[in-house]
């Protein structure tokens, strides 16, 4: 493993060790510019919009997302693995708080 990937791994397990919402909050506030921020959130809802079958027309004009941002985000929701875990255990707290 080069320095680079020890650093990834870093980050990632420092993210993991979160408590809950409010310090990951704290910390991509510390970590990152608002717009880094955005940026993230309209990739999440794009994957989200996308998983329910909407059309890249609807999704770019309702989060404000190009094209070119879509094609990537598809790619990981088709191929990927993150966005399916991260919406799919976000759905799964949202339907335990609502019981």
């Amino acid at each position: 493993m080069n320095t680079q990937e020890k650093l990834n791994k870093q980050l990632f397990e420092a993210v993991a060790s979160m408590k809950d919402a409010s310090e990951v909050e704290a910390f991509f506030s510390d970590l990152c510019t608002y717009k880094e921020i955005e940026y993230m959130a309209q990739r999440i809802e794009s994957a989200r919009l996308l998983m329910q079958g909407e059309t890249y027309a609807k999704v770019a004009k309702q989060v404000s997302v190009s094209t070119a941002t879509l094609s990537r985000v598809n790619r990981c929701v088709q191929h990927g693995e993150g966005y399916n875990v991260l919406l799919r255990r976000f759905l799964e707290l949202s339907e335990e708080n609502t019981k």
